[in-house]
């Protein structure tokens, strides 16, 4: 009956529910369709019903006969996913791990919405408590860390940048994701190397100086521009770069997001004879899609959301007390849009 009122929700049939909900391998050709569908089964609080299947394979019932836990989903950074296309796409990964493991989606919150809690009640001891914990995309704020404690007993953060143990974790370095694209860009035989990406406290940042001091190369601050990493602010910033009568050979991101940005410009602006090469950190799907296409460092996504999940049901079951960190590899993904410096 649950696939039948999702159906009836999101004004589709039974059977593409089914698919969209039960095959993780699954893909929908109406990305809006798909939003229905999952908006619908949080709504209804669906989880699949696996009493047939376990019976048929003759393991204990105990598990199915365990209360649903409910997680709340905290984006740290952005008001929106579709301004973190990294991390909508780790949502994704993170809602049908949920689903396989019986679990469900609480609230969706956003910093605007966690800082007005702040504001308003001084803390969440007046909001509702019926999540069994919460997961954070992204590097949590640091004044917000204790206040979510007091309120969540089961935390568990997904991000680049690791915590001081704050509480259970899955990362993929971003100092080593950094050092991995700025290797690949020296052994090209650029020097002149720009940055554009989040400057504070940031394990992207910090591999790309460790890099270039570890090569004898000079940190030359004209080249390194701080931004909030949007797609928006990616194209901004080459227009900037443009502008210069120095130029870099290479330019790093610190994610994606920021290197379609600078292809939007460069669609629209060129400067005779300018060709940087372009590197970045993430993955997306739409790295693929880019003309050069994007070469880019390749960030576990599909993983990270099944260790945090698989992470805070063991906390929750007492399985560890202690904060704990599992830290995935990245991987180099070479494609088209780094080629050897000209100088």
């Amino acid at each position: 009956m649950s696939l039948k009122e999702i159906a009836r929700i999101a004004g589709t049939s039974v059977s593409t529910v089914s698919r969209v909900l039960n095959q993780p391998d699954y893909k929908c050709k109406n990305p809006e369709l798909e939003s229905r569908i999952w908006a619908a089964a949080q709504e209804i609080r669906y989880t699949p019903n696996t009493a047939a299947q376990t019976l048929k394979s003759g393991i204990s019932l105990a598990r199915t006969e365990e209360k649903t836990m409910t997680f709340d989903i905290f984006l740290t950074r952005f008001p929106s996913l579709s301004q973190d296309l990294f991390f909508s796409e780790l949502f994704e990964f993170l809602k049908k791990e949920l689903l396989r493991q019986q679990c469900v989606i609480g609230k969706f919150l956003t910093l605007p919405e966690v800082t007005s809690m702040l504001n308003e009640k001084s803390s969440f001891s007046a909001t509702d408590k019926h999540a069994d914990g919460i997961i954070l995309l992204g590097k949590c704020p640091s004044e917000l860390i204790s206040p979510l404690q007091n309120h969540y007993h089961n935390i568990v953060g997904i991000d680049r940048n690791p915590t001081d143990f704050a509480y259970d974790e899955v990362i993929c370095n971003g100092t080593n994701a950094a050092i991995t694209a700025m290797n690949y860009l020296i052994s090209l035989g650029h020097k002149k190397i720009a940055y554009i990406g989040d400057c504070s406290y940031e394990a992207r940042y910090i591999g790309y100086y460790q890099s270039l001091i570890s090569h004898s190369l000079p940190l030359d601050y004209s080249n390194i521009y701080p931004t909030s990493q949007t797609r928006e602010e990616g194209m901004k910033t080459m227009e900037l770069i443009l502008q210069r009568d120095s130029l870099p050979t290479a330019i790093f991101c610190a994610n994606d997001s920021t290197a379609l940005g600078i292809f939007d410009c460069l669609r629209h602006r060129r400067k005779k004879g300018y060709v940087p090469s372009i590197i970045s950190i993430d993955n997306i799907r739409e790295s693929e899609q880019t003309k050069p296409m994007l070469t880019t460092i390749d960030i576990p996504k599909e993983e990270m959301a099944h260790h945090a999940v698989k992470l805070l049901l063991d906390r929750i079951h007492n399985g560890h007390n202690s904060a704990a960190r599992i830290e995935l590899p990245c991987k180099l993904l070479v494609r088209e849009s780094c080629s050897i410096s000209p100088h």
